[in-house]
């Protein structure tokens, strides 16, 4: 069985334009597709049932954007949701703009708040494992929705919590705003994490940064678990997605009519 997996083919300047119009009127949330997620999408139906339902599906990873290149040559832009939240922050949201940050602590919050000028941050973190507990991610989805409309929400409970709750909020059909799975971002733009040089960020070699400076934790994400996409890669097929607010994963035995990829030129 293969997959088809729709990915929007933005730059961080490209999805920037596209985030900044999105406007307060309407809801979607956004995934950021990096290695352990694409091998979630092989392994996990549900997990493809969360990448069907957001609006926009962005390639988090440059490692894994030359690794597609290579392997299936199709050429994807890569759009890192780390750059995505800071350049959001930095450059698109004003100082009045409602932003709703869900995972973090209050220092955190409060540190974001102080460093991009946010006068309407409202901030809520569930508890450890909220996900298993019906009325803690009830408590979660209110908290959202009572502060809804929002410019934007950032979901930083990690994957596949935040996913979860990003398609649940689109269930409900009771926010406006757009919401953004980003995982680690909060922790890179407070300074609880570092993130790697620019050098290394743009070669594709950040996650060996990160592996560094965080074996115990990351060494079985991507040392074990993360060789394992060159046995998944034969099954998915790769589709740029120029325009439009949604992406989609398809699991067939061909490839759909009319769906082309941008394959790379011979060498």
């Amino acid at each position: 069985m293969r997959i088809t997996l729709k990915l929007n083919n933005y730059t961080v300047a490209d999805f920037l334009r596209v985030a900044a119009n999105f406007g307060c009127d309407k809801y979607a949330y956004v995934v950021t597709a990096n290695t352990d997620h694409v091998i979630r999408l092989c392994e996990d139906a549900s997990f493809r049932e969360l990448y069907d339902a957001a609006g926009f599906a962005l390639l988090d990873s440059r490692f894994l954007a030359i690794v597609i290149r290579v392997l299936k040559r199709v050429r994807l832009a890569s759009c890192p949701g780390s750059d995505v939240t800071e350049q959001l922050l930095a450059s698109v949201v004003s100082a009045d703009d409602k932003v709703v940050m869900i995972g973090g602590t209050q220092a955190q919050a409060r540190t974001l708040a102080d460093n991009y000028g946010l006068r309407q941050l409202k901030h809520f973190n569930p508890p450890m494992k909220f996900i298993e507990d019906p009325r803690a991610v009830e408590n979660c989805l209110q908290f959202i929705e009572q502060e809804s409309p929002f410019r934007f929400c950032v979901l930083a409970v990690g994957c596949p919590q935040q996913e979860l709750l990003g398609r649940e909020l689109l269930r409900r059909d009771r926010d406006r705003g757009l919401a953004l799975c980003v995982g680690a971002s909060i922790n890179f733009l407070t300074g609880v994490e570092r993130r790697a040089p620019l050098w290394m960020q743009k070669v594709g070699f950040e996650w060996v940064y990160r592996l560094c400076n965080d074996p115990v934790r990351l060494a079985r994400r991507y040392l074990v678990r993360g060789p394992r996409i060159l046995l998944f890669l034969w099954r998915i097929k790769f589709v740029p997605r120029l325009r439009g607010a949604s992406s989609m994963t398809q699991m067939t035995d061909e490839a759909p009519s009319g769906v082309h990829s941008q394959a790379l030129p011979p060498p």
